[in-house]
């Protein structure tokens, strides 16, 4: 046998193995967010239920991101003790607590409180996955790591909201709460089934440095600040729009039915097709014109979430799903190759960041929509997303 020979099969194995690894960590991703946007899929029924404003109710909803930019925070601060597997997978166990909780509640204050405690949980099991992924791929491995992460991403808005109005409208809202947190046990067996157990967090390169020493060199960092910046305005965005078209798809003339409030989800479905093509659109054309592109995409779907035609207001639904889903995780794998130190400190500003955009955004556009109208929402995530293009311009390409 020749060496070509011998190589082939190698590399045919290798392939075979990356490709169940990454599924792996997509599952894993699906199973770890799933909770966070699935509720946006039964707002106007929970509105119902609570008796509040939607305004009110988007932000209790989304009061999970809250716990998540926290999260996000004390867990690159703290957590270098902590052994991933272990970790992620106490995480996801204990995620099902405040789940079952979210069944059995009938205050919008302590609703939103059981969305924080979710917030918290799902951070840092989604934190301490990266840590892994950073930790176990090559520097190569790692880029594609990263987008089978965002890609369960996807998967859990689209399967998640759409297995959460199927549930609440033929089992009650109650059920379906129980049934995502038996979702979370799911994930954390399958974690402690399948992740290899690991060491505790890398240590600083000087072990006297202290904690808050290491936010120093990503926060200095022109472009690091830029993209956390950028990932802020992005689901500013992506909340402000996916929270409150909800309720101009049940209003006339749409006027859909809770169960075809769960369809339209499949608007997610391009997402999960175009999502992994993101690290070759920054290696084609750089961070600063990929997130340009793909978020002026995302400002033409949101003109036509202004349309009366539901087909219309799909597309625009899909094309915002679509353009954000992509500038996220370019913008993602430029913070993970542009940190060359301090990598946990710096994924850890960007989820914060990322999340505070979202709890920001519900509250905003809440407002906004409450007192003035769709119309006016949209005017706001357009000149948002403006901005988060206009903010893209000092990113570069990096050295090969």
């Amino acid at each position: 046998m020749t060496t070509s020979e011998h190589t082939e099969p190698t590399r045919l194995r290798m392939v075979a193995a990356d490709s169940w690894r990454f599924g792996l960590i997509a599952l894993i991703a699906f199973l770890t967010l799933v909770d966070l946007f699935a509720t946006q899929a039964i707002l106007p029924s929970l509105v119902m239920k609570f008796g509040v404003s939607r305004a009110t109710m988007g932000f209790a909803v989304n009061a999970s991101t809250f716990g998540m930019a926290a999260a996000g925070i004390a867990v690159a601060l703290f957590g270098r003790g902590i052994d991933r597997r272990n970790g992620i997978w106490i995480s996801l166990t204990v995620l099902a607590i405040p789940t079952t909780l979210l069944s059995l509640t009938d205050s919008i204050v302590i609703f939103a409180l059981l969305r924080v405690a979710q917030g918290l949980c799902m951070a840092t099991a989604f934190t301490l996955t990266m840590a892994y992924l950073a930790e176990h791929f090559s520097s190569r491995q790692t880029t594609s790591a990263l987008a089978a992460y965002v890609t369960g991403n996807v998967a859990s808005n689209f399967f998640g909201r759409l297995m959460s109005a199927a549930v609440a409208d033929t089992f009650g809202i109650s059920t379906n709460f129980l049934t995502f947190a038996a979702l979370n046990l799911i994930g954390a067996a399958l974690v402690w089934l399948t992740l290899q157990k690991t060491s505790a967090m890398m240590r600083a390169d000087a072990k006297s440095e202290r904690a808050r020493a290491t936010w120093k060199g990503p926060l200095m960092n022109v472009e690091l600040r830029a993209c956390f910046t950028i990932g802020f305005l992005i689901l500013f965005v992506f909340i402000g729009t996916f929270t409150y078209v909800n309720f101009q798809l049940v209003a006339a003339p749409l006027s859909l039915s809770p169960m075809a409030l769960g369809l339209v989800y499949f608007v997610f479905l391009p997402s999960m097709l175009t999502t992994p093509l993101a690290g070759r659109i920054a290696a084609r054309v750089g961070p600063r014109v990929g997130i340009g592109a793909t978020l002026a995409l995302a400002i033409l779907g949101l003109l036509l979430l202004l349309a009366s035609s539901l087909p219309v207001v799909l597309s625009g639904m899909a094309l915002v799903a679509i353009g954000t889903f992509l500038a996220q995780a370019i913008a993602t794998g430029h913070v993970s190759r542009t940190a060359s130190r301090d990598r946990a400190a710096a994924s850890g500003i960007y989820l914060a960041s990322y999340y505070a955009g979202g709890l920001v955004g519900s509250l905003v556009i809440g407002q906004v929509y409450d007192r003035i109208g769709w119309a006016a929402c949209v005017a706001v995530l357009a000149a948002v997303l403006a901005c988060a293009i206009a903010v893209a311009r000092v990113l570069q390409t990096p050295k090969t």
